[in-house]
C-alpha cells in the first residue's frame, strides 16, 4: 500500500496534524458541530471572536445569501471571556483538536483583558486577533485599516500573550502588505488572510436594505480571487507564515492557496451548507497529493509555478 502523504504543518510553533481550520464565527465553539464531524480529524478551530463581555450581536435580518456568497452582520455575538472559560472550554479540552480563540475587543484594553484571562486557561494553541470585522460600530476594523494602531496594538497584546499572536487582517484596505508589515514588525507570529468584505443588498420590492446594519461582511467563494491575490502579496514580501481563508470549500481550493504561499488555510463560510465541510476539504487535499504523488503538503506552500 502506498504511503498515505504527510498532512502536518507547524505554524508559528503550533504543530498541527494538518492544515484545515474551521474558520471563526462559522463552527460555533465546536461542540455545534461534533455530531456531524470528529472534531480529532480536522487542523484545528478557531472559536467564535471572545470578547471581555458578553455580547448580543446584531438585530435581524444579519444574514443574506448572495450569488456565490453570503452577507452577514452578526456583530461577533458571544458568551464573553469568563463564560468561555467557564463553559466552552471544558469541551473544547476533551476534543484533542488545536483550539484557537479568536479574540475581539472594543478598545486596546479590551484585547489585553480578555489575552491575559486567555492566559491561565489550560487547552489553547494560539490567540487569533480579530482587527478586521466590519459589522461593529467600534474597534474591530478601525484598528485593522490603520498601520499605526495596529502596530499599538499588536504590540501590546504580544507583551500581555503566553501564546502565539495571529493577527487576522481586514480586506478592506489599500495596501494590505502594509498592514501585514506592521503587525509582523510589531511581533505577530502569524497572519490570517483575510476578513469579509464589506457590502450591502437592498430589497428592489420594500426598497429597504436586505441586512438590518445595512453595510455587512461578503464572504463565499465570490471572494476567493481577491485574496488569493492577498496572500500571495504577503508572502511574498513578509516572513511569517500566513492562514489562507475567503472561499474555500473543496480540496483545489485549498491547493490554491498553499501553491500562493499560504501555510495553513480555515474553511468559513461553506460550512453553513455542509457543517461536514472541513472534513470534506481535508480528503480532497490528500485525494490530490496522493493522484499528483507529492508526498507533504508543505510541498506545495509557495509553489506557483510563473
Amino acid at each position: 500500500m502506498a504511503q498515505l502523504p504527510d498532512l502536518s504543518v507547524e505554524l508559528a510553533g503550533v504543530s498541527l496534524r494538518n492544515p484545515v481550520i474551521a474558520a471563526s464565527g462559522t463552527f460555533g465553539y465546536g461542540e455545534e458541530f461534533a455530531r456531524f464531524i470528529d472534531l480529532q480529524e480536522i487542523g484545528g478551530i478557531s472559536v467564535k471572536g471572545t470578547s471581555a463581555r458578553p455580547i448580543e450581536g446584531n438585530n435581524p435580518p444579519r444574514l443574506f445569501p448572495t450569488a456565490s456568497g453570503m452577507l452577514n452582520s452578526i456583530g461577533l455575538e458571544n458568551v464573553g471571556v469568563d463564560a468561555f472559560i467557564r463553559d466552552k472550554m471544558p469541551f473544547l479540552r476533551e476534543t484533542n483538536c488545536s483550539v484557537f480563540v479568536n479574540v475581539f475587543g472594543f478598545t486596546e484594553d479590551d484585547y489585553v483583558e480578555v489575552v491575559e484571562k486567555l492566559n491561565r486557561c489550560e487547552g489553547i494553541v494560539a490567540y487569533e486577533l480579530n482587527i478586521s470585522c466590519p459589522n461593529t460600530e467600534r474597534g474591530g476594523m478601525v484598528f485593522g485599516t490603520n498601520p499605526s494602531s495596529t502596530s499599538r496594538l499588536v504590540r501590546r497584546v504580544k507583551d500581555r500573550a503566553q501564546r502565539p499572536i495571529i493577527v487576522k487582517l481586514s480586506p478592506n484596505v489599500t495596501d494590505i502588505v502594509e498592514l501585514a508589515r506592521a503587525a509582523q514588525e510589531s511581533g505577530a507570529d502569524a497572519l490570517s488572510v483575510a476578513n469579509t468584505y464589506l457590502g450591502m443588498a437592498i430589497d428592489p420590492e420594500t426598497f429597504k436594505p436586505r441586512i438590518h446594519t445595512i453595510t455587512a461582511g461578503l464572504s463565499g467563494p465570490a471572494i476567493k480571487p481577491i485574496t488569493l491575490r492577498m496572500v500571495y502579496q504577503i508572502t511574498k514580501a513578509l516572513s511569517i507564515p500566513v492562514i489562507g481563508l475567503g472561499g474555500i470549500a473543496s480540496g483545489a481550493d485549498a491547493v490554491e492557496y498553499f501553491l500562493a504561499g499560504a501555510t495553513a488555510v480555515q474553511v468559513g463560510t461553506a460550512n453553513f451548507r455542509d457543517p461536514r465541510a472541513p472534513l470534506h476539504v481535508l480528503r480532497q487535499l490528500q485525494q490530490f497529493l496522493q493522484k499528483k504523488g507529492i508526498p507533504s503538503v508543505r510541498s506545495l506552500i509557495g509553489k506557483m509555478q510563473q
